[in-house]
């Protein structure tokens, strides 16, 4: 079985100038937006408590955006509040003049009119643009890779997008979407991929997904746990990784949680460039399968990445399998603890956590990391059963089975399950 690969961050610092687009400030502002929407509620953290027991660890609280705002998916929240922030800049205004119902209303209609919003996606990003731009009046054109699956397709075209699925990766798609913006009346990009000269809109994407860092910070300190000790976050063009690392470095800068960002070894541009140890982005090109869509990302996010290098404890490469092991895990846990519906993308820390503390072949990674029976671990499944016919051939067919790894005994499972 493909084992899992790993690298310490030892790449030289840069001037962490990125670093203050997640301030406690603007991610106050980026919740207080998704606060206005009628929509919003604080998604669960599950508290697996007696997984940590069979694991050997004191904690582990996975933050479940199956529930975000109906759409099964965290995405949302970036493409959202980017939303905001460019209409907020386009009419000379401040984000947190523009709540939810002045954004629907007649008033703003007359005055802002309406934009195109563009944007690449595997599904989830773009299902939230698509639902934002449905919501707030705005049109949505939206372009998926060769291979997306056609549930993930059909939630897009719901919500009165117009959809493709293209033959091309995701980061051609990217491309596409943003030559076709520039090419129309009130065009925009809205993606979390950053390059030179495309900075604004992908560093507001990551302020909207500090909404969910925020809450998680919140839940924790309400059970007892004032910091994590370790953060397992999952990462396609490093986005979400970059504004969670960002966000808790803020938020404990004495002391920060230490962060290990995981992607799928099909598309581990960060890895690569970690690996390299030069401080520069790496670029995976190639079809990119990998059942993580939404983490078959070849290019880093410049911001994410400089974050990222600057922060980051180590970078993980996980094969398929690794997310697999997790998706079963989270759906049938040790008794007492809730169950978690985590997609392909989002339960990828569930299996790494568990092959770090179970298999002496990571034995270096969980003595690097210090993970003991101290350890407050937080991991996000940014995901539910988003393609449902994925989820049931991995949980209950068991595609990908892992049946060489070894097994922990643990007594009061048994005895209690």
């Amino acid at each position: 079985m493909e084992q899992i690969k790993w690298v310490p961050n030892r790449m030289p610092k840069s001037d962490d100038k990125w670093l203050e687009i997640m301030s406690l400030d603007e991610v106050k502002k980026a919740r207080a937006f998704h606060a206005s929407f009628p929509q919003y509620s604080v998604t669960p953290l599950a508290d697996l408590r007696r997984m940590a027991e069979y694991l050997g660890v004191g904690g582990i609280y996975v933050k479940n955006e199956s529930y975000r705002f109906g759409l099964n998916a965290f995405k949302v929240l970036g493409g959202s509040f980017a939303m905001g922030k460019y209409i907020a800049k386009e009419m000379g205004r401040d984000v947190s003049e523009l709540t939810y119902d002045y954004l629907t209303s007649e008033a703003f209609r007359k005055e802002f009119g309406q934009a195109t919003f563009f944007t690449a996606t595997d599904g989830n990003h773009g299902r939230g643009v698509a639902w934002a731009a449905n919501k707030l009046g705005q049109k949505a054109v939206v372009h998926m890779p060769k291979g997306s699956s056609k549930p993930r397709f059909d939630n897009i075209a719901k919500e009165g997008a117009k959809v493709t699925i293209e033959e091309v990766n995701y980061d051609d798609c990217v491309r596409m979407a943003a030559a076709e913006a520039a090419e129309t009346e009130h065009g925009v990009i809205v993606q979390d991929t950053a390059w030179e000269g495309y900075e604004d809109i992908p560093s507001w994407i990551m302020q909207g997904y500090g909404t969910m860092a925020l809450e998680a910070a919140e839940q924790l300190r309400q059970i007892g746990v004032n910091r994590p000790t370790h953060i397992f976050v999952q990462a396609g063009v490093g986005s979400l990784a970059g504004a969670v690392q960002g966000f808790f470095a803020n938020l404990f800068p004495n002391d920060p949680p230490k962060v290990i960002v995981m992607e799928a070894g099909a598309a581990d541009c960060l890895y690569r460039g970690a690996e390299a140890g030069d401080g520069s982005p790496r670029i995976v090109t190639g079809d990119l399968q990998t059942i993580m869509a939404g983490l078959a990302c070849g290019e880093p996010n410049i911001i994410g990445w400089d974050i990222l290098r600057n922060h980051s404890a180590a970078f993980a490469s996980c094969p398929d399998w690794v997310s697999a092991k997790g998706m079963r895990m989270l759906a049938n846990p040790c008794a007492g603890d809730p169950v978690v519906i985590s997609g392909e993308s989002g339960a990828v820390g569930m299996g790494c956590l568990d092959a770090i503390m179970e298999d002496d072949a990571y034995k270096d990674l969980r003595d690097y990391l210090g993970l003991d029976r101290f350890s407050q671990v937080l991991m996000i499944s940014t995901e539910g059963n988003t393609d449902p016919n994925k989820y049931r051939r991995i949980v209950w067919d068991g595609e990908y089975p892992t049946d060489a790894t070894p097994q922990l005994e643990y007594e009061g499972y048994r005895e209690n399950r």
